[in-house]
């Protein structure tokens, strides 16, 4: 008797289709859907029905004779998914422009920058939408950051003299970075602070009460991460001195000094130039102006600022000095150079590259 409906296709695979579709089918990261097309297509290639295949497999005889159809017709391509349509563009490239056109160029009336919020009533758009938008061109009118460019008319030099001291030190010399942190308050909270417990941070009151300051100089040896610091009352040339002075009497007497400081008034007074003419195995490099992150030494301080002086508790300077004492002690112990690895070329080429987008953005 003569079968009735469309012939079945006859699926003949050669050897690298077996192989690539064996693995497919056993590969533990295929998608199931994909796994189960490649049984199907093994199986009717070794002579077995559709019926005999999903009863096999678990599948329904059209779902077997579908994918043997399309393996026929296209290959392995066409175990593939075809893409769908799907639901029709409800946000179009003319309402897209409208959002970064006003993003970029305009204000709103009552407020500096736009909010998803008033972008959307000013755009007629949801504000899922406009959120959308903003994440896929990266803008973040919520957000500012902060610049500045140092006017030092010898900008360049001391770049490459700063940087030359950090990668390439001299011989028969230490480099010491020596800076300030002015002003180091003595707080302690209006209330006891609650310790750190399962589930909950520590507390603490948000106000504090102000209990003296005190004036930090700090030197650090750029190889040996090693750090001699000072504690005044007061921060004037007299104390600068003092401080150069205990840094004479820590180094060996036949070392150089380089010491890598900041353009502060009271590093260049003529009490300090006289001292400098008694001492001519100190040498001092400045830093460019507005461009204290050239100094190491600040890198210190962050570390002995987000350890222990943010969230420390003081009721005296005395205790806030012998605090910062013991800190400096125990880094002293175990002491952590900072590595430089910017070039002074890729520096100012990086700056280069900054000055002319704020160029471009200023046309």
């Amino acid at each position: 008797m003569a079968r009735l409906g469309r012939p079945t296709a006859q699926i003949v695979l050669t050897d690298v289709e077996h192989e690539v579709l064996a693995r497919w089918a056993r590969r533990p990261k295929s998608a199931q859907a994909l796994a189960l097309r490649c049984r199907i297509v093994l199986a009717a290639a070794d002579g077995a029905t559709n019926q005999e295949i999903a009863a096999r497999l678990g599948c329904h005889a059209t779902t077997v004779g579908k994918w043997r159809n399309r393996f026929a017709e296209h290959r392995l391509d066409g175990l593939h998914d075809e893409p769908r349509p799907g639901k029709p563009r409800t946000v179009t490239d003319a309402d897209v422009e409208l959002v970064l056109v006003k993003t970029l160029e305009e204000q709103p009336a009552n407020a500096t920058h736009w909010s998803t919020y008033s972008m959307a009533a000013a755009t007629g758009m949801s504000q899922s939408a406009v959120s959308r938008i903003w994440r896929a061109f990266a803008l973040k009118p919520h957000l500012t950051e902060d610049f500045k460019l140092s006017p030092d008319p010898q900008f360049i030099d001391k770049v490459r003299d700063v940087v030359a001291l950090y990668v390439n030190p001299p011989d028969a010399a230490v480099v010491m970075c020596v800076d300030e942190k002015t002003q180091v308050q003595a707080l302690d909270r209006t209330a006891p602070i609650l310790p750190l417990l399962p589930g909950v941070a520590e507390r603490r009151t948000h106000d504090y009460k102000r209990n003296g300051t005190t004036n930090l100089y700090a030197a650090l040896n750029v190889a040996s991460g090693h750090v001699i610091t000072s504690m005044t009352a007061r921060h004037r040339a007299v104390e600068f001195i003092r401080f150069l002075k205990l840094i004479d009497a820590e180094v060996p007497d036949h070392l150089g000094v380089h010491v890598v400081l900041d353009n502060v008034s009271t590093h260049k007074t003529p009490a300090v130039q006289r001292w400098l003419i008694a001492h001519p195995r100190f040498t001092f490099h400045f830093t460019p102006t507005y461009s204290s992150w050239m100094n190491l030494v600040e890198r210190w301080f962050a570390e002995l600022t987000t350890k222990s002086l943010r969230r420390g508790t003081h009721r005296s300077v005395r205790e806030l000095v012998a605090s910062i004492r013991t800190w400096a002690a125990n880094w002293n112990d175990d002491p952590k150079p900072f590595v430089w690895h910017k070039t002074a070329d890729e520096i100012l080429d990086s700056l280069a590259a900054y000055c002319q987008r704020i160029n471009d953005l200023g046309h």
